[in-house]
């Protein structure tokens, strides 16, 4: 008897979410010296944290033996005065995806129904399985959100739509007169979940808190340390959402879930706003640049909003491999149901020229 046959069923159909390939591991595997190695697969920060929050966490190591601030105050409380919100507005997260799973808890069951986009965060709909609740894709010419299909695709068993802005792995963005048409044709059950992890590259921002000042109980924006911090190794990020709203999502959340190393960086590198400043500059000119080298290329690519590029390379699988025995690590897409694409992080100057030069020679 296997013991598959008394653990969850729907675990049967679940496919492990895979991260981009660690430096680590593929200096092991092919024998090269991390050193030589880039990553530009995972969407990280090239210029790390902020000088400050590498400050605050040394000095957070000396107090290890304690447990952290389970209410995490004074990071929340920095998070609300930044957007005009209360601390009872913001829930902290292992990382942003741990507050989708909060979500899954709270409003998720068998037979269940979530929406998303055919090309958005496969985390949807792995935590949507866990839960035993189905997946539906609205297509998205384009790339982009198709916002009116995903209002008309919704039934009395959806539960959850997650809306990604900027779009992982597309890049791209729906503007703020198509999300206010889009919630006008919302249910209030219908919880809308806005994933706003690369909010911060936006050059143009679009203001979905607005939903969280006017008191729509069904909306949850989520952003993240990981990208614009630099703090993706501390794995930490959270969700803004009306008090009534937190209060549930609290409910289903561990005791000291984000570590106080973690609580600290994300404090200090929040108030730096120095160097969130040089990383956009650094991510809108890295931008430009592979843009237009793919263009120069002849290569189909999808404009991006955020700091990674969506480009059509043929065979994606292949075009990796071959990348990976050079020490590039970029991001094949055959997961996101594109296998003639890839895509690839924007990183420093050097890092983008290095990536551009190999893929020349490869193509």
């Amino acid at each position: 008897m296997s013991i598959w046959q008394n653990a969850n069923q729907q675990l049967r159909e679940l496919e492990v979410y895979e991260p981009g390939k660690p430096i680590e591991d593929v200096a092991r595997e092919l024998g090269l010296e991390p050193a030589q190695i880039i990553k530009l697969a995972s969407n990280e920060n090239p210029l790390g944290p902020s000088p400050k929050a590498l400050e605050a966490m040394r000095e957070t190591l000396e107090r290890s033996n304690l447990y952290p601030d389970g209410g995490a105050f004074y990071l929340r409380e920095a998070i609300a005065a930044k957007f005009g919100l209360k601390r009872g507005n913001v829930i902290l997260g292992n990382g942003s995806s741990e507050v989708i799973e909060f979500i899954g808890h709270a409003f998720l069951k068998p037979g269940d129904e979530i929406l998303t986009a055919c090309h958005a965060f496969v985390i949807y709909k792995i935590t949507a399985l866990l839960f035993g609740a189905q997946t539906i894709e609205v297509p998205d010419p384009g790339f982009a959100h198709d916002l009116e299909a995903m209002a008309a695709a919704i039934t009395p068993r959806t539960r959850i739509v997650f809306v990604t802005n900027p779009n992982n792995p597309t890049g791209t963005v729906v503007s703020q007169e198509q999300v206010e048409a889009f919630m006008q044709k919302v249910p209030s059950e219908v919880v809308v979940v806005f994933d706003e992890a690369y909010f911060e590259f936006l050059k143009i921002p679009t203001d979905s808190l607005k939903f969280i000042r006017e008191g729509r109980d069904n909306v949850i924006v989520l952003r993240t340390f990981s990208k614009i911090q630099g703090l993706a190794n501390l794995r930490i990020g959270y969700g803004l959402a009306t008090e009534e709203m937190i209060a549930i999502l609290q409910k289903t959340r561990q005791p000291f879930n984000v570590n106080g190393i973690a609580q600290a960086g994300a404090l200090a590198g929040l108030l730096d706003d120095e160097h969130q400043e040089k990383t956009r500059t650094l991510t809108w000119s890295g931008l430009e640049y592979l843009q237009g080298e793919f263009a120069a290329m002849n290569l189909e690519f999808v404009p991006s909003h955020a700091n990674f590029v969506l480009v059509k390379v043929g065979d994606g699988n292949a075009v990796f491999k071959k990348l990976l025995e050079k020490g590039v690590i970029i991001r094949a897409m055959a997961a996101y149901q594109l296998p003639e694409w890839i895509r690839v992080t924007i990183g420093t100057k050097e890092q983008n020229e290095r990536f551009i030069s190999e893929l020349k020679q490869l193509l």
